[in-house]
């Protein structure tokens, strides 16, 4: 057979443009409230050395803007949430693949600029009653929980009808710590796990609240019945839960749920 008349031939039996496109593995996305910025990198980096050319797409923000996204339509395959009702939520009215699983609990945490003079370390939240605190961040409490957990824990520290005046209100908890961290804001009520992130601690202090103070911050999550991709979903929220997905989880400030 001449060479000519090979190559032809061969190309009527080559895989079609099609198959290639059947066979590329499809992206993953994932919903995730902005306090686990750090940590869901990590974990889907990680994820991603156990499946070559998966490809991951994360989306942050406050755990009720994302529920909202998600019962709008948005492509979503697994819904990480800072509160476990959320989730739960979309699990009674039939929207999940499974259970509401619970992944972590998270810590509320005041922060300050490194060269702040309120002492936190010692005066707690009474130190943002001081004036050297004009302008306290936090989220805002009608859609993000470490919002209401802020708010609550003012509350109930006898604190907040005299640090309302204070009081930004950020669209999720990532950015209030960003309002603290560039000097936007004098001090935070924010997600201990955000202090994580490289460099932070050069850059603000920070002390835990007194989890008495506010509701237990138990993050849930859960596995969309709408999604495109549900082996991969699944095997995400797998690997989440796991060993190394619950040290990625602590070592990022979380504990276990």
């Amino acid at each position: 057979m001449r060479r000519r008349d090979f190559l032809a031939l061969s190309g009527l039996f080559a895989a079609p443009a099609w198959a290639a496109e059947r066979v590329r593995p499809k992206s993953l996305g994932i919903a995730a409230a902005s306090d686990l910025k750090f940590a869901m990198d990590e974990l889907i980096a990680r994820f991603q050395e156990t499946r070559p050319g998966q490809i991951v797409r994360v989306s942050y923000g406050s755990s009720g803007t994302l529920l909202a996204q998600i019962r709008a339509g948005a492509p979503f395959d697994v819904f990480f949430s800072a509160d476990a009702d959320y989730p739960r939520t979309l699990e009674t009215d039939g929207l999940g693949d499974g259970p509401t699983f619970l992944y972590a609990t998270g810590h509320l945490a005041i922060w300050v600029p490194k060269p702040s003079p309120l002492d936190i370390e010692a005066k707690g939240l009474k130190a943002l009653a001081g004036p050297a605190a004009r302008k306290i961040a936090i989220a805002n409490p009608r859609h993000a929980p470490y919002g209401r957990a802020a708010e609550a824990a003012l509350r109930n520290a006898g604190l907040y009808d005299a640090l309302e005046p204070k009081l930004v209100f950020a669209e999720n908890v990532a950015q209030a710590a960003h309002f603290v961290e560039s000097g936007a804001a004098d001090a935070g009520l924010v997600a201990r796990a955000l202090s994580k992130a490289r460099g932070m601690g050069e850059k603000v202090r920070f002390v835990d609240v007194p989890e008495g103070l506010h509701p237990k911050l138990t993050q849930g999550g859960l596995v969309l019945k709408a999604s495109k991709n549900l082996p991969e979903a699944r095997a995400f929220r797998t690997f989440a839960l796991s060993e190394t997905g619950r040290a990625i989880f602590v070592a990022y400030g979380f504990s276990a749920p």
